[in-house]
């Protein structure tokens, strides 16, 4: 029998219908890790510009107090006004370079009555208490700040908070404890504000951009789709050479590749198991 009639017999065409099945699922999956590559690039392409953009009036980026686009995140803003000192709030849990500690949220009332939320940084948990040893004051008066706009938080089932403090950036919880008309669809990260005092809470850095494995993975999908074909074909011919065992012609080059393999340079791990198992 010739190996291609072996190859057509209807056993092994189903395994081969089985293979360019199994091969176009990891072509599909490898597409798609190639659009989520091509999702990462876009989003670190638009934070890179967002971040170090030109900073623009806070009404062009939010018109409305319920605005946001994603197209806007880390956009830099800039807007006046005078903080609400006595509505700073902190929110819980917020590590920074593996330091547990808080997050520094102060409202600031703009010059039409309307309030932001500005995060002023990160302060660290108290040596004694958990709560900050001490927080830096903001600026009395009207000040002008610029910041980094980022999407408020979804609220977290379980988690609760102490007086003056919240367990995440949820805008309207925070809208609530203010009582003033506050924007509740996106908040600020502080950049400068000016006048700027002697001291302010720690300003996050910047995101680290980073594309993911994602090629990789595409690459690994479409290596899986080839190594199905191809053993495929190491199967069909190893059982061919079992079929044809007693042919004259399948003999011989049983033999040659015998003769080639012991032709080969044995391995230093092979010889050593012999002289382990020799003692």
């Amino acid at each position: 029998m010739r190996i291609w009639r072996l190859a057509l017999t209807r056993r092994w065409l189903g395994y081969l219908g089985l293979a360019v099945l199994f091969a176009v699922i990891c072509v599909a999956l490898s597409l798609w890790q190639v659009a989520r590559t091509n999702e990462a690039r876009a989003g670190n392409q638009l934070v890179d510009q967002n971040f170090n953009g030109t900073p623009r009036p806070l009404t062009e980026i939010l018109p409305s107090l319920r605005s946001y686009d994603a197209s806007d995140e880390w956009q830099q803003v800039s807007m006046s006004g005078s903080y609400l000192a006595a509505d700073q709030l902190l929110v819980r849990n917020r590590p920074l370079d593996g330091n547990p500690g808080f997050e520094v949220l102060v409202p600031l009332k703009l010059q039409d009555g309307s309030v932001f939320i500005v995060d002023r940084g990160w302060v660290p948990t108290g040596n004694d208490q958990d709560a900050p040893d001490s927080v830096p004051k903001p600026p009395a008066g009207q000040v002008e700040v610029i910041a980094r706009v980022k999407a408020g938080e979804p609220t977290l089932p379980g988690r609760s908070a102490g007086t003056g403090q919240v367990a995440t950036i949820h805008l309207p919880t925070v809208a609530k404890l203010v009582g003033d008309p506050t924007y509740t669809g996106a908040y600020g990260l502080m950049v400068t504000e000016t006048p700027a005092t002697a001291t302010r809470p720690r300003e996050y850095p910047e995101p680290q951009l980073d594309e993911g494995l994602h090629v990789s993975y595409a690459i690994q999908w479409v290596l899986f789709g080839v190594m199905a074909f191809l053993g495929l074909a190491y199967a069909i011919r190893q059982e061919y050479r079992i079929r044809n065992a007693d042919d004259p012609e399948e003999r011989e080059r049983a033999d040659e590749r015998e003769r080639r393999k012991a032709a080969k340079p044995r391995p230093d791990s092979e010889i050593e198991d012999e002289l382990l198992d020799a003692r």
